[in-house]
């Protein structure tokens, strides 16, 4: 019985661009596209500058294809080239504080679905958790989107970002405490320093396992934020 063919692997598809393939590449982006544009909007947290950066990484990958060495997976090379295309969107966001910070008041990944209604008080905790994720420093929120809303493993986030498998862990032990102290008051008062009302015992100390459902991800990625882990910024 003769093996099933899937077709071309990411690898062949690059070395035909390579070879003057006119198709190759366009057939190897719509194969990760759902993903790139997931962890882009994820990561910048605003539709058209995540199309950017997305626009902005593909055709950095295009032009420079020739300059994968192939010790990595190309899947990971063209996350690489997308996460630093939208931190350095980031960063100048950040040198022209002119230029607001988004609300996190969007559509879903998918622009052609719509999101499903949500009651008002489960809205209101999509904004908080999506504005928390925004207030993360550039690193800790890259490393946050790929493992705990994309679900990628500690060693193909170290991979895509280019650190030790440790800092990645640091960071996102670090982006967890932060958005933990973030989401504390998501049912107390706000501003009153106090802290979770009865009935939300582990809901500050276990982090924010609640709040982290209501992110939306790329194709079979949301996972739940576990509590943050000691670690030492490796950064």
């Amino acid at each position: 019985m003769a093996p099933v063919t899937e077709g071309p692997t990411d690898a062949d598809l690059l070395r035909a661009h390579l070879d003057g393939d006119t198709q190759a590449f366009a057939v190897l982006f719509r194969r990760h596209r759902d993903r790139l544009w997931a962890v882009a909007l994820r990561t910048i947290g605003d539709r058209e500058e995540a199309a950017d950066a997305v626009q902005d990484a593909l055709l950095s990958a295009h032009r420079n294809a020739a300059k994968f060495r192939g010790d990595s997976a190309v899947t990971t090379w063209l996350h690489r080239i997308v996460v630093n295309a939208c931190l350095d969107r980031i960063r100048r966001r950040q040198a022209h504080p002119t230029v607001p910070l988004p609300d996190g008041n969007r559509d879903s990944d998918r622009p052609s679905a719509p999101e499903p209604a949500a009651p008002p008080e489960d809205h209101e905790t999509k904004l908080v958790v999506r504005q928390a994720l925004a207030d993360l420093p550039a690193e800790q929120r890259a490393a946050i989107v790929l493992v705990d809303v994309q679900g990628y493993p500690v060693a193909e986030a170290a991979e895509i970002l280019g650190v030790a498998e440790g800092t990645i862990k640091s960071r996102c032990a670090r982006g967890r405490a932060r958005m933990a102290l973030a989401l504390a008051g998501l049912r107390g008062e706000p501003g009153n320093g106090a802290g979770p009302k009865p009935g939300d015992a582990g809901h500050a100390a276990g982090g924010n396992q609640q709040a982290a459902q209501t992110v939306p991800s790329g194709p079979g990625a949301s996972q739940p934020l576990p509590a943050p882990a000691e670690g030492r910024d490796e950064r």
